[in-house]
């Protein structure tokens, strides 16, 4: 039998990040073949990744991938079990990997991948979900992950002309759209965008609170509550964060746009918090 080396456990353990005694049972049983040493770990990780399947991944971060151009971009959650290997920074280079395949192939193939990690870090993963946009016309995507990566923003902010996009200030001003998305929690661009059921309920709460006002008081004052609802849940109704909510999200495009004399569209937006109820 060959002898099983201390540099030959090591070189494995660099390939694998295995244990030690685990590189050294599959050398011991590959006869000291490294390449079948490395099989052999990988099939254990596969029934590693099995059982651990069955464990609650409920910690995890937001990662992003904005392809060359910034006309492509992804946002991914990816979940593990605790906040240490969330922290972790293999856990984050496999992060970032995702949603970069992600963002070359939407129907990329990620098992192999995710049960492999399973095998290196030890803990279940799963890949929760994950959004790409693509840019029709002139625009840009961007994104911003908050520190810690528990929350993370993707958006598409589009233009009528094609210089505009190269331009610095609407560059800074896409940037800043994902700080305000990522501060302020909207739920919908516009109010066009909100979903009618969230409007009839929101109409249904309000009408209640005020059901003892006079008749004809009841519809105007309903109608000052849903537009104060508006003003906290859709983007460009919102107090723009960076500037103290003195003008609205709609009123610094707006200036924006005139600056650079063409029209700017906040087109979509996705906001992913990690642990959150997907919509």
């Amino acid at each position: 039998m060959a002898e099983i080396t201390a540099a030959a456990v090591g070189k494995l353990r660099e390939m694998t990040n295995a244990g030690l005694m685990d590189c050294k049972r599959a050398l011991t049983e590959a006869k000291g073949d490294l390449h079948a040493a490395v099989d052999i770990l990988r099939k254990k990780g596969v029934a590693t990744a099995a059982k651990k399947a069955s464990r609650e991944a409920r910690e995890g971060i937001i990662a992003q991938c904005i392809l060359p151009g910034s006309r492509v971009g992804v946002l991914v959650e990816i979940n593990c079990e605790t906040d240490f290997v969330a922290k972790n920074e293999t856990f984050k280079a496999f992060c970032d990997e995702i949603a970069r395949r992600l963002a070359m192939d939407p129907k990329a193939d990620l098992e192999a991948d995710r049960v492999a990690a399973v095998a290196k870090i030890g803990e279940n993963i799963k890949v929760s979900r994950h959004q790409r946009f693509e840019v029709s016309g002139n625009g840009m995507v961007a994104a911003y992950i908050h520190t810690g990566a528990k929350v993370g923003v993707l958006v598409e902010v589009g233009a009528g002309r094609e210089s505009t996009v190269v331009n610095d200030e609407f560059k800074q001003l896409v940037r800043d759209i994902t700080l305000q998305i990522a501060a302020a929690h909207p739920i919908a661009v516009s109010r066009e965008q909100v979903d009618p059921a969230v409007i009839a309920k929101e109409k249904e709460i309000a009408a209640e609170q005020v059901k003892n006002k006079p008749p004809q008081a009841v519809a105007k004052i309903v109608e000052g509550k849903l537009d104060k609802f508006f003003q906290t849940v859709c983007l460009v109704d919102q107090g723009f964060v960076k500037q103290n909510s003195e003008i609205s999200v709609k009123e610094h495009v707006a200036r924006v746009a005139k600056k650079l004399d063409d029209e700017i569209t906040i087109r979509r937006f996705i906001r992913f918090q990690v642990g959150e109820t997907a919509a």
